[in-house]
């Protein structure tokens, strides 16, 4: 692993290269001290420095691990490779190769969750899932800027941790109950879009009762 280092390596540098290194540890060791160790260890990188690169401790583990995730969907299903599939098949690729990302550490995932299922990591939890969540968007090629940019988001990310909890409890050979969620899940997600295309396409302009009070009182007009 250290190979991979440049002689010297910035901390942000380190830092990705320790990330899937402390994931693996996480499952035994959880995210803390003892994970960043063996991974500082294994990577050739002096304990001192790791400690600089990660100075929030197991939050700032968790994150750059999630953060070693994205990129490794993305390089795995640039935008360019998405194109040709819908916007549905878009977004089920996405979350599925995620899952396969994760899939070899999922004790590591139930560590990292633990950890920020405390009350005082919510508002970061909230921050990483949205951060995802852009993620995808951004690789499926969504380019809205109104609310929908907000709302898809969310909606995402409520999929994405809903799936996660199927996930980490399927057994299944190729995690086959995890796929026919998501698939329902997102499934319900399109038909809500499309009810408010739909919805917005057959708004009309509704009466309005001044205007009309107005042509009451100046018929000419």
């Amino acid at each position: 692993m250290a190979s991979i280092l440049p002689a010297d390596p910035t901390l942000d540098e380190i830092r990705a290269a320790l990330a899937p290194l402390i994931a693996r540890n996480a499952a035994f060791d959880g995210f803390g001290d003892a994970a960043l160790a063996d991974a500082a260890a294994r990577a050739g990188v002096d304990p001192d420095v790791a400690r600089l690169a990660f100075p929030g401790g197991g939050r700032d583990q968790v994150d750059a691990w999630f953060a070693d995730v994205d990129a490794a969907m993305a390089a795995k299903w640039p935008a360019e490779k998405l194109a040709p599939l819908k916007i549905r098949e878009r977004i089920t690729t996405l979350v599925e190769a995620r899952l396969a990302l994760l899939a070899p550490n999922r004790e590591a995932l139930r560590r990292a969750l633990a950890l920020l299922a405390l009350p005082t990591n919510a508002a970061f939890a909230a921050r990483l899932g949205w951060r995802s969540a852009d993620a995808m968007w951004r690789l499926a090629g969504d380019s809205a800027t109104d609310f929908n940019h907000y709302s898809k988001r969310a909606i995402l990310a409520a999929v994405y941790a809903a799936t996660i909890s199927v996930f980490l409890g399927d057994e299944n050979e190729d995690f086959a109950d995890t796929r026919a969620f998501l698939t329902r899940r997102i499934d319900g997600v399109m038909r809500f879009e499309a009810w408010k295309h739909r919805r917005a396409a057959r708004k009309i302009e509704r009466p309005s009762l001044a205007r009309f009070v107005g042509r009451l009182r100046y018929p000419g007009r």
